[in-house]
């Protein structure tokens, strides 16, 4: 038996439906595909994402409560919408919504489409009374550009999108509130007609929605000038969204709500926010690990000596040994990039370049050619020698 949805969302099946968003919320966070290092984040995201769909439905859950998952699963599998079932489970059937596939059917003479019609109802389209529920509005997308100091402490960011909105003039309806309105003869008002065929299974009943009045049931004797009947124009919209720390290059913010409103009155789309991070003028950034290269001069690596080092969050002390080698690297560890999502910090690795001047005064010069001179002869530290090259530079 697979997983039921209370379980997917680790709630009781007494859970309150502002309990299951809560817990929905807390699951997308940790396993969605962009910042989970999980192998299967993507498969859980995708029951998370259905689980929740079902639960906060009130007719899906009650649909879902009384038929148990596995046969739940199995009515959406043949393409309908269990959320409508009605009285499924009930009335001539015995409780089971599969049953009396063969024909009768409990005397309802007709084969596995009526079985399935009586069921689970119509599955008309259009934007009026031929669905039942509302499907919600288009998703949009968009992008969004932001420094790696923002990803790195997070940031609340302005910006504004062209999207369709609710036409001002008819308020979504496609036709002047002064139109004439009649009855569609086509469906009777219905929003939906009903075809039927003679299959070897027996008679399949498919219901769609009325292509004369587009599903509304009704025909009106104008249509909006504004919009041209399709309940929408093109609008901008400023809207602000909270960037969390550590978010990567290429990762994706969704908006509840934001995206295209529903042609057929249900709750608008989402908006997606594809962020890109800008390359750094010091930085590089791996995950969520930074590398800097910290140039230093001959006399800094040969020596040793205490620098400051930049990071995201200002400068800090950092010890060059003696005979650091051009090239060499070093951890500074917690000095990276926030672990989206996750406690602690990447790290920032530093590598030593060393630099070669571009000029030098008479008494670096002679500092320098001493030190070549010397060659490999053995040379005597507390002549100073190394001290007169180090105060030099």
């Amino acid at each position: 038996m697979s997983e039921d949805f209370y379980d997917v969302l680790g709630v009781g099946s007494n859970a309150s439906a502002d309990e299951i968003k809560q817990a929905y919320r807390e699951k997308a966070t940790e396993y969605h595909p962009d910042v989970s290092d999980d192998p299967d984040a993507e498969e859980k995201f995708k029951k998370i994402q259905k689980a929740k769909q079902v639960l906060t439905d009130d007719e899906k859950r009650e649909a879902y409560d009384r038929m148990g998952h596995d046969r739940y699963q199995q009515a959406e599998k043949h393409g309908y919408d269990a959320g409508d079932a009605g009285g499924a489970g009930g009335g001539g059937m015995g409780g089971d919504p599969f049953g009396g596939m063969g024909g009768g059917a409990g005397g309802m003479g007709g084969g596995l489409g009526d079985i399935f019609e009586q069921v689970f109802g119509g599955g008309g389209g259009g934007r009026g009374r031929g669905r039942s529920r509302p499907q919600k509005g288009q998703d949009l997308r968009t992008g969004l550009e932001i420094d790696l100091e923002e990803a790195y402490a997070g940031a609340e960011k302005e910006f504004s999108i062209a999207r369709p909105e609710e036409c001002p003039d008819c308020g979504g309806s496609g036709h002047p509130p002064s139109a004439d309105v009649q009855t569609c003869p086509e469906c009777q008002g219905q929003g939906q007609v009903t075809q039927v065929q003679q299959t070897p299974l027996g008679r399949v009943q498919q219901t769609t929605a009325c292509p004369r009045c587009d599903g509304e049931g009704s025909l009106y004797s104008e249509t909006c000038g504004e919009c041209r009947g399709e309940g929408y124009v093109q609008g901008e919209a400023t809207l602000s969204v909270e960037v969390p720390e550590g978010i990567r290059d290429g990762q994706t913010l969704r908006m509840d709500r934001e995206g295209a409103p529903s042609p057929e009155g249900g709750p608008r789309g989402d908006l997606l926010i594809d962020v890109s991070v800008r390359e750094h003028d010091e930085f590089e950034r791996e995950g969520d690990d930074l590398r800097y290269r910290m140039p230093v001069s001959f006399p800094q690596a040969t020596f040793g000596d205490t620098v400051q080092v930049p990071t995201l969050e200002g400068d800090v002390e950092f010890e060059i040994p003696e005979a650091t080698q051009s090239g060499e690297t070093f951890r500074l560890q917690g000095k990276g990039m926030p672990r989206l999502q996750r406690r602690g910090e990447g790290d920032l690795y530093v590598q030593v370049q060393i630099v070669t001047p571009d000029s030098m005064n008479a008494e670096q010069r002679e500092a320098l050619e001493n030190f070549a001179e010397a060659g490999g002869e053995e040379i005597d530290v507390n002549e100073g020698f190394f001290e007169k090259i180090k105060r030099s530079f």
